[in-house]
């Protein structure tokens, strides 16, 4: 049975709506961003303004109909913090975009000068880190990978603050379809999602709440019966509350890998490109990327929100917090004692 600190259970209530849903947009995504804006003007690097711009338009046009927004402390924090509305979850991005590329696999790392710590000075409500995980990448890689991720959780169990770990396999050097591109991984093995949930499932990584990917590419989950065993199995295995990620999949298909996880007993999503890739399309014309926006991302996020109400769990409820669910369990008087100091 998992127990939730004050901290812990604070942060995952504010990130939900009062049902113990998760409807949450993601706006702290860098290379898919900064890399069509770096494009069209034909330089090396987007120029801070434009991709501030388009942020702020994000956190403007969808924060009043999602639970809480997942931010980036290079773009969206500096320039939107001012517009958030209060009473929003904040979710913060710990782990740079960047990362290292060897031989035996993928190699995460944390934005330079930014902490768990400055998170939860900050007020945030949720630590976000994503890694990047093969189960057959090379074990020097996997190492380092699991003890990344493992100092991550002690770190939000110091300063109490939930862990939203989302997780992501790859293609190695040896795959077809290589790439370094923030998308799914075309041909990805079920398997190797599976067993990267199971092993980060583990108490010693302190997780909260799971970020996932679909386990079989979106254009696949077509509703059989087969597929949802699938997705039935990877709920089982995460053990906890956990949210869907979206990983640049179309608004048809993404809807409909919402509706296998929910049936699996996801407690909503943290999307963002699915949500707002459309409007993003129009760049450099502003004026249309605002219209899109507010029309058509806003509209599919109701969709998908009311597919999340009538289907997705209640977090609070999950099975691993025992009878009774997630709730602060503290002996009286004794309280002040018992929770301790950093």
């Amino acid at each position: 049975m998992i127990t939730l600190t004050p901290g812990k259970l604070s942060g995952m209530r504010r990130m939900a709506d009062e049902n113990g849903i998760y409807k949450m947009t993601a706006v702290d995504q860098r290379p898919p961003i900064k890399g069509p804006i770096a494009k069209h003007l034909g330089v090396d690097q987007a120029p801070w303004d434009q991709v501030a711009k388009f942020k702020g338009m994000l956190v403007e046009s969808l924060q009043a109909h999602s639970t809480a927004m997942l931010l980036d402390p290079h773009y969206a924090i500096p320039y939107s913090f001012d517009t958030l509305i209060p009473h929003k979850g904040l979710v913060v991005t710990l782990e740079d975009s960047l990362f290292t590329e060897t031989p035996g696999g993928r190699l995460s790392a944390s934005i330079d000068n930014w902490s768990v710590g400055k998170i939860k000075r900050m007020g945030g409500d949720a630590v976000k880190v994503l890694a990047w995980y093969r189960p057959d990448a090379s074990d020097e890689v996997n190492q380092a990978q699991k003890d990344y991720v493992k100092q991550i959780g002690e770190d939000c169990a110091k300063y109490d603050i939930p862990f939203l770990f989302e997780l992501l396999v790859y293609p190695l050097a040896a795959d077809a379809h290589q790439t370094k591109e923030y998308v799914e991984m075309k041909g990805k093995k079920a398997d190797d999602v599976l067993a990267s949930v199971e092993e980060f499932a583990k108490p010693e990584y302190g997780v909260d709440v799971f970020k996932l990917e679909s386990p079989v590419n979106a254009a696949d989950a077509d509703g059989s019966a087969e597929v949802q065993a699938v997705f039935d199995e990877m709920g089982r295995l995460a053990g906890r509350p956990w949210v869907m990620l979206s990983a640049g999949a179309g608004k048809a298909e993404f809807r409909n890998v919402l509706d296998h996880a929910f049936k699996a007993g996801a407690s909503g999503f943290l999307a963002g490109r699915a949500i707002w890739l459309d409007a993003f399309n129009a760049y450099p014309d502003w004026d249309a990327i605002r219209a899109g926006l507010e029309g058509d991302a806003v509209d599919y996020m109701k969709d998908i929100s009311a597919l999340a109400d009538a289907k997705a769990a209640n977090w609070a409820q999950h099975a691993c917090y025992g009878e009774g669910g997630a709730r602060l369990i503290a002996d009286g008087a004794a309280f002040r004692a018992d929770y301790a100091d950093i």
